[in-house]
């Protein structure tokens, strides 16, 4: 496995980390919280950790808390980080003048299109996540080979980038459910039905990573 540095200085950035602290809630953000796609029980907790961090990160079709539901996964949005087949959720382009919108395309180092969804909203736009800043040294920390087609997932892959980009903040993770069930074939999501899991991810290595993110405190995960 070849080794990487822990953190990036903020020059290397091409201005995304300066284009996230425009998104907080109090400028440069201490924490973070980073919410996946899974079901989750009602949690109050969980549900105000995520809503009182400076910077909630949201992806693909994610669901949020409706005021007539038990508080479980949060009712704040500031970025969600999207690729080029996702199912948008009735949340995706909600309020979405107000959010930051990531496009995730790590399939672009092999056979994945340009082409965007023709449900994109005309006036939308958005800010790739560089592969070769981000995925290729994401697949390096996972022992997997850039040139394979193989890649991480969008809530890990945007684990890394926010722990990079924000290395002194504390970042909270929660619907992740590869954590706990890396051998799964499907994907439940808070939204929608389920989704079988690609062939090009190793949900075990990134586990194992995020497990030990969690242990070394450069994560928090939240059950």
């Amino acid at each position: 496995m070849c080794s990487q540095p822990a953190t990036m200085a903020p020059e290397t950035t091409d201005g995304l980390r300066e284009l996230l602290v425009t998104y907080a809630r109090h400028g440069t953000p201490t924490s973070v919280a980073i919410v996946g796609n899974a079901p989750m029980p009602p949690d109050p907790a969980r549900a105000a950790a995520i809503d009182a961090a400076d910077l909630v990160v949201r992806m693909t079709s994610f669901a949020m808390d409706a005021p007539d539901q038990p508080p479980s996964l949060g009712r704040r949005c500031d970025v969600v980080v999207v690729h080029r087949g996702v199912l948008a959720s009735p949340y995706t382009f909600a309020d979405y003048p107000s959010r930051l919108y990531l496009l995730v395309e790590p399939g672009r180092l092999h056979w994945e299109p340009e082409k965007l969804p023709k449900w994109w909203p005309a006036d939308l736009g958005f800010v790739p996540v560089s592969n070769w800043r981000y995925t290729v040294p994401m697949l390096h920390l996972l022992g997997l080979d850039p040139a394979q087609e193989v890649w991480p997932t969008t809530g890990t892959l945007i684990t890394y980038v926010m722990t990079e980009l924000f290395p002194t903040a504390t970042v909270l993770l929660t619907g992740m459910s590869i954590v706990d069930e890396p051998d799964q074939v499907t994907f439940r999501h808070a939204w929608g039905e389920p989704v079988k899991v690609t062939p090009e991810h190793r949900l075990s290595a990134e586990a194992e990573l995020l497990r030990r993110w969690h242990a070394s405190g450069r994560i928090r995960l939240l059950p």
